[in-house]
Protein backbone atom coordinates (compact mmCIF):
# COMPACT_ATOMS: atom_id res chain seq x y z
CA UNK A 1 0.00 0.00 0.00
CA UNK A 2 1.58 3.41 -1.02
CA UNK A 3 1.76 6.13 1.38
CA UNK A 4 1.71 10.03 0.59
CA UNK A 5 4.29 10.55 3.55
CA UNK A 6 4.26 14.35 2.85
CA UNK A 7 0.78 14.48 4.14
CA UNK A 8 1.01 11.86 7.01
CA UNK A 9 4.63 13.79 8.07
CA UNK A 10 2.20 16.51 8.69
CA UNK A 11 0.10 15.00 11.07
CA UNK A 12 2.38 13.23 12.57
CA UNK A 13 4.43 16.91 13.68
CA UNK A 14 1.38 18.14 14.84
CA UNK A 15 0.40 15.13 16.88
CA UNK A 16 -0.29 15.64 20.94
CA UNK A 17 -0.63 18.84 20.33
CA UNK A 18 -3.12 21.02 21.64
CA UNK A 19 -4.82 21.78 17.71
CA UNK A 20 -7.16 19.92 16.44
CA UNK A 21 -6.15 18.43 13.04
CA UNK A 22 -8.54 19.31 9.79
CA UNK A 23 -7.91 17.45 7.31
CA UNK A 24 -9.67 19.08 3.95
CA UNK A 25 -9.86 18.58 0.65
CA UNK A 26 -11.93 17.56 -2.91
CA UNK A 27 -14.40 14.43 -2.55
CA UNK A 28 -11.68 11.58 -3.43
CA UNK A 29 -8.73 12.70 -2.87
CA UNK A 30 -7.59 10.98 -0.64
CA UNK A 31 -8.75 12.31 2.97
CA UNK A 32 -10.00 8.65 3.95
CA UNK A 33 -7.14 6.61 3.19
CA UNK A 34 -4.39 9.47 4.84
CA UNK A 35 -6.54 8.92 8.29
CA UNK A 36 -6.03 5.47 7.66
CA UNK A 37 -3.18 5.30 7.24
CA UNK A 38 -2.81 7.92 10.65
CA UNK A 39 -4.67 4.88 12.36
CA UNK A 40 -2.63 2.27 11.07
CA UNK A 41 0.53 4.24 12.39
CA UNK A 42 -0.83 5.08 16.00
CA UNK A 43 -1.52 1.11 16.30
CA UNK A 44 2.01 0.62 15.71
CA UNK A 45 2.90 2.68 18.87
CA UNK A 46 0.10 0.96 20.70
CA UNK A 47 -1.95 4.35 20.79
CA UNK A 48 -5.95 3.78 21.77
CA UNK A 49 -7.75 5.30 18.55
CA UNK A 50 -11.37 5.84 17.79
CA UNK A 51 -11.90 5.75 13.85
CA UNK A 52 -15.51 6.24 12.65
CA UNK A 53 -16.83 7.16 9.30
CA UNK A 54 -19.60 9.49 8.91
CA UNK A 55 -20.34 8.36 5.45
CA UNK A 56 -21.10 4.23 6.75
CA UNK A 57 -24.28 2.91 7.16
CA UNK A 58 -22.70 1.51 10.61
CA UNK A 59 -22.47 5.45 11.79
CA UNK A 60 -26.21 6.83 10.78
CA UNK A 61 -27.59 6.17 14.04
CA UNK A 62 -25.20 8.64 15.56
CA UNK A 63 -25.17 11.53 13.71
CA UNK A 64 -26.06 13.99 16.36
CA UNK A 65 -23.77 15.96 18.72
CA UNK A 66 -25.93 14.02 21.60
CA UNK A 67 -26.06 10.57 20.15
CA UNK A 68 -21.94 10.44 19.36
CA UNK A 69 -21.00 11.98 22.51
CA UNK A 70 -22.94 9.28 24.24
CA UNK A 71 -21.39 6.12 22.21
CA UNK A 72 -17.93 7.75 22.99
CA UNK A 73 -18.27 7.72 26.52
CA UNK A 74 -18.93 3.77 26.17
CA UNK A 75 -15.64 3.86 24.12
CA UNK A 76 -12.84 5.35 26.78
CA UNK A 77 -12.00 4.72 29.60
CA UNK A 78 -11.61 7.68 32.31
CA UNK A 79 -7.89 9.44 31.69
CA UNK A 80 -6.89 7.53 28.93
CA UNK A 81 -5.26 8.55 25.36
CA UNK A 82 -7.19 8.81 23.48
CA UNK A 83 -6.71 9.41 19.47
CA UNK A 84 -10.51 10.68 17.89
CA UNK A 85 -9.91 9.77 13.69
CA UNK A 86 -13.21 11.42 11.96
CA UNK A 87 -13.95 11.06 8.47
CA UNK A 88 -16.51 13.17 6.93
CA UNK A 89 -17.44 14.47 10.43
CA UNK A 90 -19.71 17.62 8.15
CA UNK A 91 -22.10 14.66 8.27
CA UNK A 92 -22.86 15.16 12.34
CA UNK A 93 -25.71 17.50 12.97
CA UNK A 94 -23.97 20.00 15.41
CA UNK A 95 -20.70 18.75 15.15
CA UNK A 96 -18.67 21.90 15.72
CA UNK A 97 -19.48 22.18 19.34
CA UNK A 98 -18.83 18.57 19.90
CA UNK A 99 -15.73 18.66 19.20
CA UNK A 100 -14.35 21.63 21.39
CA UNK A 101 -16.87 19.79 24.08
CA UNK A 102 -14.64 16.30 23.12
CA UNK A 103 -11.12 18.59 23.69
CA UNK A 104 -12.48 19.68 27.27
CA UNK A 105 -14.22 16.14 28.52
CA UNK A 106 -11.24 13.63 27.43
CA UNK A 107 -7.55 13.48 26.92
CA UNK A 108 -7.28 13.18 23.41
CA UNK A 109 -6.25 14.46 20.16
CA UNK A 110 -8.82 14.98 17.47
CA UNK A 111 -7.95 14.38 13.64
CA UNK A 112 -10.95 15.35 11.09
CA UNK A 113 -12.02 15.63 7.64
CA UNK A 114 -14.30 17.00 5.46
CA UNK A 115 -14.75 18.19 1.97
CA UNK A 116 -16.52 21.32 2.08
CA UNK A 117 -14.30 25.01 2.90
CA UNK A 118 -17.21 26.11 5.46
CA UNK A 119 -15.61 23.81 7.96
CA UNK A 120 -13.48 26.47 8.56
CA UNK A 121 -16.44 29.30 9.15
CA UNK A 122 -18.71 30.23 11.22
CA UNK A 123 -19.06 27.99 14.66
CA UNK A 124 -16.45 25.95 14.48
CA UNK A 125 -14.05 29.00 13.95
CA UNK A 126 -15.81 30.08 17.14
CA UNK A 127 -15.79 27.48 19.50
CA UNK A 128 -12.05 26.17 18.56
CA UNK A 129 -10.81 30.18 19.01
CA UNK A 130 -7.86 29.58 16.65
CA UNK A 131 -6.69 26.47 17.76
CA UNK A 132 -6.76 23.98 14.52
CA UNK A 133 -4.37 23.11 12.29
CA UNK A 134 -5.84 22.69 8.36
CA UNK A 135 -3.84 19.99 6.54
CA UNK A 136 -5.01 20.39 2.44
CA UNK A 137 -5.07 17.48 0.36
CA UNK A 138 -4.67 17.25 -2.92
CA UNK A 139 -4.52 15.06 -6.03
CA UNK A 140 -1.32 13.39 -6.67
CA UNK A 141 1.07 14.95 -7.88
CA UNK A 142 4.16 14.91 -11.12
CA UNK A 143 6.14 13.15 -8.03
CA UNK A 144 3.60 10.98 -6.21
CA UNK A 145 2.15 9.56 -9.68
CA UNK A 146 5.43 7.97 -10.66
CA UNK A 147 5.40 6.33 -7.00
CA UNK A 148 1.91 4.96 -7.58
CA UNK A 149 2.63 4.01 -10.83
CA UNK A 150 5.19 1.52 -13.06
CA UNK A 151 8.12 2.90 -14.38
CA UNK A 152 7.70 4.88 -18.06
CA UNK A 153 9.30 7.93 -18.89
CA UNK A 154 8.87 11.35 -16.98
CA UNK A 155 7.64 12.17 -20.34
CA UNK A 156 4.78 9.71 -20.28
CA UNK A 157 4.11 10.29 -17.07
CA UNK A 158 3.26 13.72 -17.73
CA UNK A 159 1.19 13.20 -20.55
CA UNK A 160 -0.99 9.95 -18.39
CA UNK A 161 -1.44 13.37 -15.27
CA UNK A 162 -2.52 16.13 -18.26
CA UNK A 163 -5.00 13.44 -19.86
CA UNK A 164 -6.35 11.36 -16.63
CA UNK A 165 -5.03 14.10 -13.42
CA UNK A 166 -4.12 12.51 -10.22
CA UNK A 167 -7.14 11.16 -8.64
CA UNK A 168 -5.79 8.16 -6.39
CA UNK A 169 -8.34 5.83 -8.10
CA UNK A 170 -8.42 6.86 -11.34
CA UNK A 171 -4.34 6.64 -11.03
CA UNK A 172 -4.37 3.14 -10.16
CA UNK A 173 -6.99 1.84 -12.85
CA UNK A 174 -4.78 0.79 -16.25
CA UNK A 175 -8.30 0.42 -18.21
CA UNK A 176 -9.13 3.72 -19.81
CA UNK A 177 -12.96 3.56 -20.21
CA UNK A 178 -12.71 2.71 -16.28
CA UNK A 179 -10.81 5.88 -15.77
CA UNK A 180 -13.24 7.81 -17.79
CA UNK A 181 -16.51 6.41 -15.66
CA UNK A 182 -14.62 7.14 -12.24
CA UNK A 183 -13.91 10.95 -13.16
CA UNK A 184 -17.59 11.35 -14.36
CA UNK A 185 -18.74 9.57 -11.03
CA UNK A 186 -16.59 12.13 -9.45
CA UNK A 187 -17.39 14.95 -10.94
CA UNK A 188 -21.32 14.21 -10.00
CA UNK A 189 -20.80 13.43 -6.45
CA UNK A 190 -19.26 16.27 -6.21
CA UNK A 191 -22.05 18.48 -7.96
CA UNK A 192 -24.49 17.02 -6.44
CA UNK A 193 -23.40 15.64 -2.80
CA UNK A 194 -21.20 18.80 -1.81
CA UNK A 195 -22.47 21.80 -4.12
CA UNK A 196 -25.99 21.32 -5.03
CA UNK A 197 -27.26 19.47 -1.55
CA UNK A 198 -25.15 21.46 0.55
CA UNK A 199 -26.07 24.73 -1.04
CA UNK A 200 -29.98 23.78 -1.22
CA UNK A 201 -30.13 24.31 -5.19
CA UNK A 202 -32.90 23.85 -7.37
CA UNK A 203 -31.23 24.89 -10.55
CA UNK A 204 -29.41 22.19 -11.52
CA UNK A 205 -29.10 22.85 -15.03
CA UNK A 206 -27.45 26.08 -14.18
CA UNK A 207 -24.92 25.08 -11.78
CA UNK A 208 -23.86 22.11 -14.98
CA UNK A 209 -23.31 24.95 -17.16
CA UNK A 210 -21.63 26.95 -15.41
CA UNK A 211 -19.14 24.05 -14.16
CA UNK A 212 -19.07 23.48 -17.53
CA UNK A 213 -18.16 27.20 -18.81
CA UNK A 214 -15.32 27.64 -16.01
CA UNK A 215 -13.73 24.06 -17.10
CA UNK A 216 -14.35 25.45 -20.68
CA UNK A 217 -12.13 29.12 -19.65
CA UNK A 218 -9.57 27.78 -17.59
CA UNK A 219 -7.00 30.83 -17.38
CA UNK A 220 -9.12 33.22 -18.91
CA UNK A 221 -10.25 36.31 -16.47
CA UNK A 222 -13.79 35.51 -15.19
CA UNK A 223 -16.80 37.89 -13.89
CA UNK A 224 -20.14 37.22 -13.25
CA UNK A 225 -20.94 40.02 -16.08
CA UNK A 226 -19.87 37.60 -18.62
CA UNK A 227 -21.11 34.20 -16.97
CA UNK A 228 -24.93 36.66 -17.32
CA UNK A 229 -23.86 36.93 -21.15
CA UNK A 230 -23.20 33.30 -21.81
CA UNK A 231 -26.33 32.12 -20.15
CA UNK A 232 -28.16 35.16 -21.62
CA UNK A 233 -26.40 33.27 -25.36
CA UNK A 234 -28.93 30.43 -24.61
CA UNK A 235 -32.10 32.00 -23.72
CA UNK A 236 -31.59 31.42 -20.29
CA UNK A 237 -31.86 34.79 -17.88
CA UNK A 238 -29.56 33.68 -14.05
CA UNK A 239 -29.24 36.76 -11.83
CA UNK A 240 -25.61 37.72 -10.86
CA UNK A 241 -25.94 36.77 -7.61
CA UNK A 242 -27.25 33.30 -7.79
CA UNK A 243 -23.65 33.09 -10.27
CA UNK A 244 -21.81 34.56 -7.44
CA UNK A 245 -23.65 32.31 -4.89
CA UNK A 246 -22.99 29.26 -7.03
CA UNK A 247 -19.55 30.22 -7.89
CA UNK A 248 -18.99 30.34 -4.29
CA UNK A 249 -20.54 26.91 -3.93
CA UNK A 250 -17.81 25.60 -6.52
CA UNK A 251 -15.41 26.97 -4.63
CA UNK A 252 -15.78 25.51 -0.90
CA UNK A 253 -16.40 21.94 -2.66
CA UNK A 254 -12.95 22.34 -3.85
CA UNK A 255 -13.44 21.86 -7.42
CA UNK A 256 -12.54 25.13 -8.71
CA UNK A 257 -10.02 27.76 -6.89
CA UNK A 258 -10.53 31.37 -7.73
CA UNK A 259 -6.89 33.11 -8.24
CA UNK A 260 -7.90 37.12 -8.00
CA UNK A 261 -5.86 39.62 -9.62
CA UNK A 262 -3.16 41.45 -7.27
CA UNK A 263 -1.51 45.00 -8.75
CA UNK A 264 2.29 44.82 -8.08
CA UNK A 265 2.88 48.40 -8.88
CA UNK A 266 0.22 49.64 -6.03
CA UNK A 267 0.21 46.50 -3.84
CA UNK A 268 -3.34 46.08 -3.64
CA UNK A 269 -6.13 43.50 -4.23
CA UNK A 270 -8.28 43.71 -6.89
CA UNK A 271 -12.10 42.65 -6.85
CA UNK A 272 -12.77 42.14 -10.33
CA UNK A 273 -11.39 39.86 -13.57
CA UNK A 274 -10.04 37.11 -11.36
CA UNK A 275 -9.16 33.27 -13.12
CA UNK A 276 -10.51 29.73 -11.82
CA UNK A 277 -8.63 26.62 -12.44
CA UNK A 278 -9.91 23.45 -11.78
CA UNK A 279 -8.81 20.83 -9.16
CA UNK A 280 -8.03 18.33 -11.52
CA UNK A 281 -7.30 18.51 -15.00
CA UNK A 282 -8.84 14.59 -15.63
CA UNK A 283 -12.12 16.36 -14.53
CA UNK A 284 -11.96 19.08 -17.52
CA UNK A 285 -10.84 16.30 -19.99
CA UNK A 286 -13.90 13.86 -19.30
CA UNK A 287 -16.43 16.45 -19.14
CA UNK A 288 -15.60 18.48 -22.30
CA UNK A 289 -14.39 15.59 -24.11
CA UNK A 290 -11.69 17.20 -25.75
CA UNK A 291 -8.29 15.82 -24.18
CA UNK A 292 -5.49 17.90 -24.45
CA UNK A 293 -7.70 20.86 -25.64
CA UNK A 294 -5.94 24.33 -25.33
CA UNK A 295 -2.76 22.70 -24.18
CA UNK A 296 -1.65 26.03 -22.59
CA UNK A 297 -4.27 26.60 -20.56
CA UNK A 298 -4.34 22.74 -18.72
CA UNK A 299 0.14 23.58 -18.19
CA UNK A 300 -0.85 26.63 -16.59
CA UNK A 301 -3.46 25.15 -14.12
CA UNK A 302 -0.55 22.25 -13.53
CA UNK A 303 1.67 25.30 -12.59
CA UNK A 304 -1.36 26.53 -10.81
CA UNK A 305 -2.01 23.39 -8.15
CA UNK A 306 1.74 22.67 -8.04
CA UNK A 307 2.13 26.67 -6.81
CA UNK A 308 -0.41 25.98 -3.79
CA UNK A 309 0.00 22.48 -3.22
CA UNK A 310 3.55 24.08 -1.86
CA UNK A 311 2.13 26.42 0.29
CA UNK A 312 1.82 29.53 -1.87
CA UNK A 313 -0.90 31.90 -2.33
CA UNK A 314 -0.98 32.97 -5.50
CA UNK A 315 -2.58 35.95 -7.42
CA UNK A 316 -2.73 36.93 -11.34
CA UNK A 317 -0.59 39.89 -11.73
CA UNK A 318 -1.47 43.45 -12.83
CA UNK A 319 1.43 45.40 -13.47
CA UNK A 320 0.60 48.89 -15.64
CA UNK A 321 -1.15 47.22 -18.42
CA UNK A 322 0.88 43.97 -18.61
CA UNK A 323 0.08 40.58 -16.96
CA UNK A 324 1.82 38.71 -14.88
CA UNK A 325 0.77 34.96 -15.03
CA UNK A 326 1.04 34.26 -11.37
CA UNK A 327 2.33 36.44 -8.25
CA UNK A 328 3.34 34.23 -5.68
CA UNK A 329 3.42 35.16 -1.77
CA UNK A 330 4.57 32.25 1.25
CA UNK A 331 5.84 34.02 4.64
CA UNK A 332 8.02 36.63 3.65
CA UNK A 333 9.30 35.51 0.16
CA UNK A 334 7.63 36.43 -3.29
CA UNK A 335 8.19 35.23 -6.61
CA UNK A 336 6.70 35.50 -10.20
CA UNK A 337 6.01 32.76 -12.56
CA UNK A 338 4.76 33.12 -16.21
CA UNK A 339 3.68 29.98 -17.38
CA UNK A 340 3.96 29.08 -21.25
CA UNK A 341 4.31 26.42 -24.42
CA UNK A 342 6.93 27.76 -26.00
CA UNK A 343 9.19 30.41 -26.15
CA UNK A 344 9.51 31.50 -30.08
CA UNK A 345 12.87 32.83 -31.71
CA UNK A 346 13.25 36.29 -31.58
CA UNK A 347 10.33 36.58 -29.14
CA UNK A 348 10.78 38.95 -25.88
CA UNK A 349 6.82 38.83 -24.82
CA UNK A 350 7.38 36.72 -21.73
CA UNK A 351 10.79 37.81 -20.01
CA UNK A 352 9.63 41.65 -21.07
CA UNK A 353 6.41 40.99 -18.88
CA UNK A 354 9.03 39.99 -15.55
CA UNK A 355 11.58 42.53 -16.29
CA UNK A 356 9.30 45.42 -16.49
CA UNK A 357 8.56 44.98 -12.54
CA UNK A 358 11.28 46.75 -10.84
CA UNK A 359 12.02 44.56 -8.00
CA UNK A 360 14.25 42.03 -7.01
CA UNK A 361 11.97 38.96 -6.21
CA UNK A 362 12.57 35.79 -8.07
CA UNK A 363 11.52 35.29 -11.46
CA UNK A 364 10.46 31.98 -13.71
CA UNK A 365 9.41 31.01 -16.86
CA UNK A 366 8.10 27.56 -16.98
CA UNK A 367 7.99 25.94 -20.34
CA UNK A 368 6.53 22.86 -22.00
CA UNK A 369 9.37 22.91 -24.58
CA UNK A 370 12.81 22.09 -23.42
CA UNK A 371 14.60 23.55 -26.10
CA UNK A 372 13.90 27.03 -23.74
CA UNK A 373 15.52 25.71 -20.97
CA UNK A 374 17.92 28.42 -19.89
CA UNK A 375 18.31 31.75 -18.41
CA UNK A 376 18.01 34.85 -20.00
CA UNK A 377 18.34 38.53 -17.70
CA UNK A 378 18.52 36.61 -15.07
CA UNK A 379 15.27 34.92 -15.38
CA UNK A 380 15.49 31.16 -15.29
CA UNK A 381 13.01 29.48 -17.64
CA UNK A 382 12.48 25.76 -16.47
CA UNK A 383 10.88 22.82 -18.20
CA UNK A 384 7.35 21.79 -16.30
CA UNK A 385 8.41 18.67 -15.87
CA UNK A 386 11.58 20.29 -13.83
CA UNK A 387 9.16 22.58 -12.18
CA UNK A 388 6.72 19.94 -10.48
CA UNK A 389 9.67 17.88 -9.77
CA UNK A 390 10.79 20.87 -7.36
Amino acid sequence: MKIRSNYLDKLIKYMDTEFVKLITGVRRSGKSFLLKMLEEHLHKQNRKTIYLNFEHPDTFSIQTADKLYEFIKTQVITDERVYFLFDEIGEVDNWQKLINGLRIAFNCDIYITGSNANMLSGELATYLSGRYIEIKVYPLSLVELKEFTEEVSIDQYLQEYIKYGGFPSVVLTKDDQMKSDILKGIYSSILLKDVSIRGNITQIDVLMKLSLYLLDNIGKSVSSSKISNYFKSMNQVVKPETINKYLRLLENAFIFYKATRYDIRGKEHLKTLGKYYVVDLGLKNIMLGRMNSNLGSMIENIVYLKLINDGWHVFVGKYDDLEIDFVCFKDTYTKYVQVTLSMPLNSTRETDNLLHVKDNYERIIVTYDYKDVGVIDGIKIVHLTTFLAG
